[in-house]
């Protein structure tokens, strides 16, 4: 079993070996998952408010840390919303943050916020599970990477209507001290700003899922960088007039979330258009023959959202999105199935 933090004890620094299932340790079943998403996300996206969608999809991580006292608990961004995990006595404040947060996507961001809250033995019930594995993307910022389909499982039993919290009607300001989104956004300096989804389906086993994911993640980390979607070089500032120095910028990227596996591999990368092609060439075939789902989406710019905790300033994490609609339009695709081809070919 894991740690009282629910910490698996080993990192990775090596984010492959994040998509072998053995790395992956279960959580308790007492644990308490907490799940967030934009409504109508996609449709926001496309009228310009990417910015504050994914403000609101961050926010729940920064409330709860800053709630809790503490950032060391597994989550993960996901661009239009936010997944987490807390042990039992997190659920006041789990609750609490939860609650302020939809209220303040609402009163202040004029979104609404789906906000849902389960337990891993309820997961379990339906046959999934939740198990974590930590990647460090730096040696001051480690993420935590889920597994299991409970996850997936649970996000699509809130969208239904179950485990719903309901907000509250006199909710305080959630505290979201060390977020921001200063930086303007950042150009493909490769051909497109890739965002891609990658599911493994029911019935495939973990290992041919791994197999498959190191394949698609060959052909992006052949490029320079790993095909990183933030600049090697300094950008500009950002709106705030932030500068940071070269050595300040290279931790910045270095710890980012351009990678990561929440169920499946979740990625933005600054890729050409051959490498997309490249990747398809991959994919198409394993979704025909039933071993995965995906979608993708292209555009110009990534979207950065920095969270600077409290507890650990030196720990910035900096979560990555596409501008275009990024997550929220690959998922899109996904749900649509096989209609991403014939888009793809009309093109």
């Amino acid at each position: 079993m894991i740690n009282s933090h629910a910490q698996p004890h080993q990192a990775y620094d090596e984010f492959s070996l994040v998509l072998d299932p053995d790395v992956y340790e279960p959580l308790p079943d007492d644990w308490l998952i907490g799940i967030t998403d934009v409504v109508s996300s996609t449709a926001a996206i496309r009228s310009g408010r990417y910015e504050d969608v994914n403000y609101a999809g961050a926010s729940v991580i920064a409330a709860l840390g800053n709630a809790w006292g503490s950032f060391d608990f597994p989550f993960v961004f996901r661009g239009d919303g936010a997944a987490f995990a807390l042990p039992p006595h997190g659920i006041m404040a789990a609750t609490s943050a939860l609650r302020q947060v939809a209220s303040f996507a609402r009163s202040d961001l004029d979104l609404s916020l789906r906000i849902g809250l389960l337990t891993v033995r309820e997961i379990r019930n339906s046959g999934r599970d939740v198990r974590i594995a930590r990647y460090a993307a730096s040696e001051k910022a480690t993420y935590a990477m889920f597994a299991g389909g409970g996850l997936k499982w649970a996000e699509q039993q809130i969208k239904s209507g179950r485990y719903l919290v309901k907000p509250g009607r006199y909710a305080t300001k959630p505290d979201l001290a060390g977020l921001s989104c200063d930086w303007t956004p950042f150009p493909s300096q490769r051909g497109e700003i890739l965002s891609l989804l990658v599911e493994p389906s029911d019935h495939i086993s973990p290992e041919v899922f791994a197999a498959l994911g190191k394949r698609v993640l060959a052909v992006f980390d052949a490029a320079p960088r790993q095909s990183h979607p933030l600049p090697g070089g300094v950008p500009l500032s950002g709106e705030s007039g932030k500068q940071v120095d070269a050595k300040g910028w290279s931790e910045v990227a270095a710890n980012s979330d351009f990678r990561k596996f929440d169920d499946g591999l979740r990625l933005t990368l600054d890729c050409t258009p051959e490498q997309i092609d490249r990747v398809e060439a991959i994919l198409v075939p394993a979704r025909a023959r039933g071993e995965i789902n995906f979608g993708l989406h292209r555009q110009s710019h990534a979207l950065m959202t920095c969270l600077v905790p409290s507890d650990r300033p030196d720990s910035h994490l900096h979560f990555l999105d596409g501008m275009g609609g990024g997550y929220a339009r690959a998922a899109e695709m996904m749900e649509a199935g096989a209609l991403g081809d014939v888009q793809h070919h009309a093109r």
